[in-house]
């Protein structure tokens, strides 16, 4: 595995007592794209931490639509799994696996006993409960304060490469949103015809990087020009 978790922040600088706490029953694991790492109601028996790869967390409305709430990257780890291991709590949504991935499982009772030992631990789980709720309330802001096409056009300059590719199928983006894939490739339509993205099968292509960060927000100059 080319990322070992003792390499990675902040699990490199914990202490030797610490890191061979770490070693003792951690368990890696590969996971292939779609794999179902956590269901909803599932108890929670440790801390699950991405070395490569990108866990998506996720809801499914009772109508079957599903909607992300966040990913969880290379070196981070899933804030709802920990806070159902302190609090002693089944979880609370569903969690699979974007696209190849490899995680670690550090059991309950030995990352409760780093959190106890090690000022790292405790610096990364108050960090990743920040961030979540950072990225909960931006999500919250998104679905309040944006329409769908919004909400769209942000998906794709967040997640696209810096090439400005975002390999993504009209289906996974439908469920990403919460919303349908018929909405989706409406939408899309509308912005090829409109020269903002170039669209294939699982590709769409940023063409007008500035017309599609207006879509998200309306530039001010020109809004001040209008005026």
């Amino acid at each position: 595995m080319p990322d070992e978790l003792e390499d990675l922040e902040p699990f490199c600088r914990m202490s030797a007592a610490g890191k061979a706490l770490l070693a003792q029953g951690t368990r890696r694991q590969r996971l292939s794209g779609a794999a179902v790492v956590l269901h909803k109601g599932q108890p929670v028996s440790g801390a699950y931490v991405a070395l490569e790869g990108r866990l998506r967390v996720f809801t499914i409305a009772p109508n079957g639509t599903e909607a992300t709430l966040y990913f969880v990257g290379p070196g981070e780890t899933c804030v709802l799994a920990i806070n159902c291991l302190f609090n002693d709590l089944l979880y609370p949504a569903w969690v699979e696996a974007d696209a190849p991935t490899a995680i670690a499982l550090i059991p309950g009772a030995v990352y409760r006993r780093l959190f106890e030992s090690e000022p790292v631990i405790q610096d990364l789980t108050v960090s990743t409960l920040s961030t979540l709720v950072y990225r909960l309330m931006g999500e919250l802001e998104q679905v309040h304060a944006s329409n769908h096409r919004q909400r769209l056009a942000q998906f794709i300059l967040l997640h696209a490469t810096a090439d400005g590719s975002l390999r993504m199928t009209q289906q996974q983006l439908a469920r990403h949103l919460g919303t349908t894939r018929e909405v989706v490739a409406r939408q899309i339509g509308e912005f090829v015809a409109a020269g903002l993205v170039t669209s294939q099968r699982g590709l769409i292509g940023i063409r007008d990087l500035f017309g599609l960060r207006r879509v998200v927000s309306p530039d001010p100059v020109s809004t001040r020009r209008r005026k």
